[in-house]
């Protein structure tokens, strides 16, 4: 009898990248989890052109957790509570050695999605899902 595999969570939403004139530009990204890696949330830029790739970050969803009250991180990924005049979001700042972003995350879908992310892998319960054999296979092959 095989076991039942927990859904993967993932929301399509509409990120604002600022720009360092303090404009900012809608960004269609997307909110992944899967419980197959069950410490890691996953954020897809899409391409605005066809054909153009998808660009993924992953950190861990406890990060983001304690980003929306708080700052968190160190590094090339950092979250903190945002407030504008336009209502609570979270900044998400991403750096890699090709360049630095800032991007505006409505809190209220990082607080839908985490809680998604919840009744899949409920919270303290990352160990009950991690298969560290298929993890070792997948590090191996990458040889």
């Amino acid at each position: 009898m095989s076991a039942i595999r927990p859904t993967t969570v993932e929301v399509e939403t509409s990120l604002r990248l600022v720009a360092p004139d303090a404009t900012s530009l809608p960004v269609r990204a997307s909110l992944r989890y899967d419980p197959v890696d069950p410490y890691a949330v996953h954020v897809l830029f899409h391409a605005e052109s066809a054909g153009g790739e998808a660009v993924s970050w992953s950190f861990a969803r406890e990060l983001l957790v304690t980003g929306l009250d708080e700052p968190a991180g160190i590094g090339d990924v950092r979250v903190w509570p945002w407030a504008t005049p336009r209502g609570d979001f979270v900044a998400l700042a991403l750096s890699s050695p090709d360049g630095n972003a800032l991007f505006e995350v409505p809190r209220s879908v990082l607080v839908r999605f985490l809680r998604r992310t919840y009744v899949v892998v409920p919270r303290g319960r990352e160990t009950d899902h991690l298969d560290v054999d298929a993890a070792v296979n997948r590090l191996l092959a990458g040889r």
